[in-house]
This record gives C-alpha cells, sequence and structure tokens, in this order.
C-alpha cells in the first residue's frame, strides 16, 4: 500500500445502511491485491483502509469505518470482531455463591459465513457445485500468494443467500476493527416495542452515553489519519436513524468545520411489517432527515430504488439488465452499492482523483446542498465493440436511471455533473478509424474516451458544467454478491451478441462496467417540493401526534418544514422563476 493518501472515515448509521455498506466494502475487499504480479491498481486503497497488527504480529487492513445499529442487528457478529481476540477477561469473577446461567441457542451461520469460517482456519473448500475458474498463468519462479480473495475468486460457488440474509452481517466478507461496531442498547431491531421509529428519537440519543462511544470511536480513526480529507456517511433516512444522523453530521461539521462530509441518505424499496401509521412516519423522517443533513454536510445525496418517497410512490427503479427482486434488501442494497462504487470514486484515486471538497464545490453551489444521482448499473456495452458503438445504442436517451427517486427533466437544464464511467477494461474508449474513413457518427470521430462522453453527455446537457472520471478497473463482484444479471451478459458484464439458448446457464458475472451521474439542477427543486408538499398535508398533531413526542418542539419542526420549502426554491433556474411569475400574474 501507498505511503501518502487522503484518509476517508465512513459512518454507516442504522440497518439498511449497514446492507448497502456491507455489499460496498465487500466490493472494496474483492478489489484489493497482495499478488506481486497483479498491475498496480488506479484505485488508492489507503482511502478507505487502515493497516494494524494483531497481537500474533499478523498484519490486518480493516475498514476506517463506524457501524451503528440496534441490539438484536449483529447476530453472527461479535461486536468487537475476531482479529483482536483478547480472550475470556475473569478477573471481575469473585463471586463465591451459587450461579444459575441461562446460555442462548448462538444463530445459526448460513453456507457462505461457514465457508469464510474454513477459509480464516487455512482449509482449503471442496469444489462441489462450484463453477471453477482456472488460475492465472504465471511467469517462472513467480510465488502464488492464494487469499482469501483469491479463492473466492476463482472458486466461484453458487451461494444463494436470499432466503438466509436476515441482518447485513450474514453476507459480511472482511473483518472489522473491535472499535468498528456500536450497538445502541436503547432501541430494539426486531419485535414491536422499543423501536426506533421517529426522527426525534435519534435526535436525544446523542444527548446520552451514544455521544461519548461515538466521539471516543471517531478520536482514535481521526488520530491515525495523516491526511484526513473527510467523512462519508451512510444514514437511514426512513426511520429514527435520520435525527440521529443529522446530529452526527451537526457535530462533524462543529468539530471537523475544514472536512468534506459526503451524506448518503438510504432508504428501501419496502419496509418489513409497514402499517399506514409507519409509513406516515416514513415521509415526516424523509423530510426533516433530508433538510437537516443538507444542513450540516458539504453535500446530501438521497439513494434509493423507490419510485419516490412519499406514501404513493410509483414503481421501484427497472434495469434492462438486471433481474433483482425490490423487496428484497439483500437485492436492492447491492444494486446501490454497486453504483456507489463508481460514485465515491473521484475521491478514492490514486492519479487525476479530485478530493471531497471539490467534488462537493463543484455540485452544492449557491446554497443547493442537495444532489441527485443515476446510474446505469450495469453500463450496456457490446463485448468487443467501442464506448462510441455503445452510447450510439442508446439513441435520444440517457442509459442511466434514477437513483434518488428524482426524475430527469429532460430539458437540457443542470446547474453541474459528475459523470464516471467504470469497468471498461478491455474495451475500446475510440473507433480508431482508417485515415480518410467517415465516422458513422460524430462521436465515432472522436479520439479519446473523454471527448466521447462528454460529447454524448453535453448533447443532452449543452450549458451544464461537467466533470468526468473514466476508470477501467471494474468492481470485482465475488461472492457473497447476488447474481442479479440478466442471461445476456458475459461473465466480464458485456452485453454478448448472442444469449445463452433457452434453458441453459448463463456465466457468472464476476465484474461489471458502471456509469453513474452526481447532478444538481432543477428536478431536485420539483422533487424537494413534492417531499414538503407530503409533510406538511399532514395534521400531525391529529393524525400522528406521537411523532413529536421527543421532539422536535413544534415551532422547531414547523421551522424545519419551512427551510425545506425555501430549498427547493434554491432550484429555480432563471426560466423556472420567470414562468413561475408569469403563473403567479
Amino acid at each position: 500500500m501507498s505511503n501518502f493518501s487522503r484518509e476517508v472515515i465512513t459512518l454507516q448509521l442504522g440497518h439498511y445502511s449497514n446492507f448497502v455498506g456491507t455489499h460496498w466494502w465487500n466490493l472494496q475487499d474483492a478489489s484489493l491485491s497482495y499478488d506481486p504480479e497483479t498491475p498496480p491498481s488506479e484505485i488508492q486503497s489507503d482511502v478507505l483502509f487502515r493497516e494494524g497488527q494483531t497481537p500474533g504480529g499478523h498484519v490486518t487492513h480493516t475498514p476506517r469505518l463506524i457501524s451503528m445499529d440496534l441490539k438484536g442487528s449483529l447476530r453472527t457478529l461479535r461486536q468487537e470482531g475476531s482479529l483482536y481476540d483478547a480472550g475470556k477477561d475473569t478477573s471481575a469473577a469473585t463471586w463465591e455463591g451459587s450461579l444459575m446461567m441461562h446460555k442462548e441457542s448462538p444463530a445459526e451461520k448460513n453456507s457462505f459465513l461457514e465457508d469464510l469460517d474454513k477459509l480464516d482456519k487455512g482449509e482449503v473448500l471442496a469444489e462441489d457445485n462450484f463453477y471453477s475458474s482456472p488460475l492465472p498463468q504465471r511467469s517462472a519462479g513467480a510465488v502464488s500468494v492464494e487469499t482469501v480473495n483469491s479463492q473466492l475468486a476463482r472458486v466461484q460457488k453458487g451461494y444463494r443467500l436470499e432466503g438466509s440474509v436476515k441482518v447485513w452481517s450474514d453476507f459480511l466478507r472482511i473483518h472489522l476493527h473491535p472499535r468498528t461496531v456500536s450497538v445502541i442498547h436503547q432501541y430494539n431491531h426486531d419485535g414491536e416495542a422499543h423501536r426506533l421509529e421517529a426522527f426525534g428519537q435519534g435526535d436525544a440519543l446523542l444527548q446520552c452515553s451514544v455521544l461519548e462511544q461515538l466521539e471516543d470511536k471517531l478520536h482514535f480513526f481521526v488520530e491515525e489519519c495523516d491526511y484526513l480529507q473527510g467523512f462519508q456517511v451512510f444514514c437511514d433516512l426512513a426511520d429514527g436513524f435520520a435525527g440521529l444522523g443529522s446530529k452526527v453530521t451537526e457535530m462533524l461539521q462543529d468539530s471537523y468545520g475544514g472536512r468534506g462530509i459526503l451524506t448518503w441518505g438510504m432508504a428501501p424499496v419496502s419496509h418489513p411489517d409497514t402499517t399506514p401509521m409507519k409509513e406516515l412516519y416514513h415521509v415526516l423522517n424523509c423530510a426533516l432527515g433530508t433538510v437537516n443533513m443538507a444542513a450540516h454536510s458539504s453535500f446530501f445525496c438521497p439513494l434509493t430504488l423507490r419510485g419516490g418517497l412519499g406514501r404513493r410512490p410509483s414503481a421501484p427503479v427497472a434495469f434492462p439488465h438486471l433481474n433483482y427482486d425490490p423487496s428484497l434488501w439483500y437485492h436492492s442494497s447491492s444494486v446501490l452499492a454497486l453504483a456507489l462504487d463508481a460514485l465515491t470514486l473521484p475521491y478514492r484515486l490514486k492519479n487525476n482523483g479530485s478530493p471531497m471538497w471539490q467534488v462537493a464545490d463543484s455540485l452544492s453551489v449557491s446554497g443547493r446542498k442537495v444532489v441527485a444521482a443515476y446510474g446505469a448499473v450495469p453500463f450496456p456495452m457490446m463485448h468487443g465493440g467501442t464506448l462510441p458503438d455503445a452510447l450510439s445504442a442508446c439513441a435520444d436517451k440517457l442509459p442511466w436511471k434514477p437513483l434518488s427517486a428524482c426524475t430527469e427533466l429532460g430539458d437540457g437544464r443542470c446547474f453541474g455533473q459528475w459523470a464516471t464511467l467504470k469497468g471498461f477494461e478491455g474495451q475500446r474508449l475510440t473507433s480508431s478509424l482508417p485515415a480518410g474513413t467517415q465516422p458513422a457518427t460524430p462521436l465515432h470521430g472522436l479520439h479519446s474516451g473523454e471527448d466521447v462522453l462528454a460529447s454524448y453527455i453535453q448533447s443532452f446537457y449543452p450549458t451544464s458544467p461537467l466533470a468526468l472520471q473514466l476508470v477501467s478497473t471494474p468492481s470485482a463482484l465475488t461472492p457473497p454478491f447476488p447474481q442479479i444479471f440478466s442471461q445476456s451478459l458475459s461473465a466480464q458484464g458485456f452485453l454478448q451478441s448472442q444469449s445463452p439458448p433457452p434453458g441453459s446457464r448463463g456465466p457468472t458475472v464476476s465484474s461489471a462496467p458502471i456509469m453513474t451521474s452526481l447532478q444538481s439542477g432543477p428536478a431536485l427543486g420539483s422533487w424537494l417540493s413534492e417531499l414538503h408538499r407530503g409533510a406538511v398535508a399532514l395534521d400531525i398533531r391529529r393524525v400522528a401526534p406521537s411523532f413529536l413526542s421527543q421532539g422536535p418542539e413544534m415551532g422547531d419542526y414547523k421551522e424545519a418544514l419551512e427551510e425545506l420549502r425555501l430549498l427547493g426554491l434554491c432550484y429555480r433556474d432563471e426560466m423556472t422563476h420567470s414562468s413561475s411569475e408569469e403563473d403567479d400574474d
């Protein structure tokens, strides 16, 4: 690993955010290589990972991460992890009287976690029912470095975890530092009683021991950073964690004001055991969480595959080459994590990257601190084709879909945009036409991938400031990433000229090209206004009086909704403003 990096500390607040975060960290872990013959990666892993050493002297690489969740949410995962096992402390056992012990049976591990335990013990996995890939050829005298990553990548077992994943740790493939996990014991993950459902409950948590624990963990990770560039916060948006996230981002802003704070508000397509009252709470939490976290962050980006954040959303987002189940958190969170792998690239690159503050400043101009995400997951690129071919095949429609429940207006108006194309390894970015050959389209006549992508996007947003990032390294989709891809894709995630015959098994997709876009534009004004209307339409004292039982006060609640309304007005451009004035007349 490199001696210089601009470190990032990640905070995951809430159960769905930990679902997304677990997939995202699994992707980061799968991209790590300890093989001296592997070409250097374009991505700086030290930005996210810290190097440590166990008491036994083994070098470890663990995420620079603080994860917060509720009592009962860990199942088989030990809160302190298993890398730095200090053994049992018997120094406090001074009672000499009789004891009665009540022992609870440990949660059963699924097949993936059982295999991970075997790999940790140095065992070799059996290859029954595996899709085995040959080992790469090595030069004479090269040393084979067999790791958990290489074994999982080489021996692609067909795990089917859809029925066994109950919590995020059921598919966590990395070891965590003992200071990473923080359990909030005041509220339960399951059951009907003591649930963290309202914004005010989460807001009040940082007035107790939770604050002390968080500060202790933050100080530990911050103090070992040499060039801390900032924090990325994954926070549940629809439950009480929205209130906790608002307080956490406020604390980060007060304590580390010069650092970037990029906040991603996560919302699943659906919640288990939901009720009409809980749906009302979700709307209010989303509204209050958005306005408060945006105020305390460098930018705030909602991430969801829902068709909207209101009580009556449209159908979940559909992707042409994915077959995912929107109701399964294990599936929907994997799609968001794959998009997030590209969205977060600019501040994780070794060369030609951009620090967090620069990414945020380019998008959050004039108080517009809410941004929207879009993604082509996967990007439809034909195997053996070119980038101009792929973009031309999209015709007059952009290839990406909304990842923030915010549909593009399609009128060419955008205040700023940051587009990323990741994972085109082995494909050509230009047409390389022989001299004198007439290009099929203007895109085929350009001489760099950056020019091709910029020209294409600017045909839809001709006056919008645009930043681009092209990275050839794909996202490595080793187990337990779910196989949610259509059979039209090759093992590298590119479109095949011919699909497999009906009834035959398609290839296991081990990587995928992704295109994403972060945007600030008038579409967000409509999105924020809709969020505001959904909240103010509710007579909270009549339909949900218990929502404010732990805060905020009614005056503060109304003030927050007014700030949300004003935030939506920030996204009016001259055309929208003049049109609005004509309507008023």
